[in-house]
């Protein structure tokens, strides 16, 4: 059982006047946290001031909270004016946070972490309750992934799963991350579980290309090979077609678009239509919104139709 002494402030709210935000101190962590905690969970934001880490995490925490609308609570306790609880709880270093539910201290994390990242953690704290849950876990997750920290996007995938097991688009998702961090056996495995019936979502008909694209890549030597044998011939559709597969599958996405493009341009017949159609699973991979495929498809038509 905690004891508390200090200062005789109380805690106020921060930011929108809401409620779901509030400064706390020794004397009102009692009511703000222990007490509400047993009515909603309420995560408790141990910070100080002259912490670098604590100034990129707070704005998520607030941000995320808020978006629960209500389902969970933020609470922020300066370490440095109010040093007794984190103190009592063991605390060494900041920025920590630890969820209160029912009256006592039950999951945390240390550092700062991602969006998708804080997400999932109130997921797993709110048992997947949190207001529009699912549409803003998928939402973190996709901004992890593109943003390149697979590990965040998959633990935000996983939530998702946790409470839909069959959900295309997070089955979609964590392929996805696998195939990021290099295991594409287990990218194949997990967007297998696809049912049939979802077989279709966009999303699963991205990551399917996606994973095409990283096996047609793992079979082509290395750029240097790739780029003598097009410099020795320009005409050569072939060395052309697999260095923009390699490119691509180093994230080169405007150097593989030209590529094909060009081939596209030279010879539209060549290995029957392969450019324009490697292009097109590019286009699905990338997604619509992706400016490379905007780009690559505006290209694409006035080659075609010009």
């Amino acid at each position: 059982m905690f004891t508390f002494g200090g200062t005789k402030k109380t805690g106020t709210a921060t930011g929108a006047d809401d409620g779901l935000v509030r400064d706390v101190t020794t004397q009102s962590f009692v009511k703000d946290v222990i007490e509400e905690s047993k009515t909603q969970p309420v995560l408790v934001d141990f910070w100080a001031a002259w912490c670098g880490p604590c100034k990129q995490l707070t704005p998520v925490l607030e941000k995320v909270v808020r978006a629960a609308k209500g389902k969970v609570k933020l609470a922020k306790m300066n370490i440095d004016e109010h040093p007794a609880v984190a103190g009592q709880m063991g605390i060494q270093s900041i920025p920590t946070v630890i969820a209160f539910v029912d009256g006592r201290p039950l999951d945390g994390f240390m550092g700062a972490q991602s969006e998708a990242q804080v997400v999932a953690f109130i997921e797993r704290i709110t048992k997947g309750s949190i207001g529009g849950g699912t549409k803003e876990l998928l939402e973190a997750a996709d901004a992890a992934l593109v943003g390149g920290d697979p590990v965040a996007a998959a633990e935000a995938f996983a939530a998702v799963l946790g409470e839909e097991p069959e959900n295309p688009h997070a089955l979609a998702g964590l392929a996805r991350c696998h195939l990021e961090l290099g295991d594409i056996d287990k990218a194949k495995q997990t967007l297998a579980l696809v049912p049939q019936a979802k077989a279709n979502d966009p999303a699963v008909a991205a990551a399917r290309a996606a994973i095409e694209i990283a096996e047609q890549a793992a079979s082509l030597g290395d750029l240097a090979g790739l780029e003598g044998a097009l410099a020795a011939n320009p005409a050569d559709h072939q060395a052309r077609f697999d260095l923009a597969l390699a490119l691509n599958a180093r994230g080169r996405r405007a150097e593989a678009l030209n590529h094909l493009l060009e081939i596209v341009r030279r010879d539209r017949a060549w290995n029957e239509d392969g450019a324009r159609k490697q292009l097109v699973t590019f286009f699905e991979a990338w997604g619509p919104a992706d400016p490379h495929t905007i780009e690559g498809r505006r290209r694409l038509s006035s080659i075609l139709f010009a």
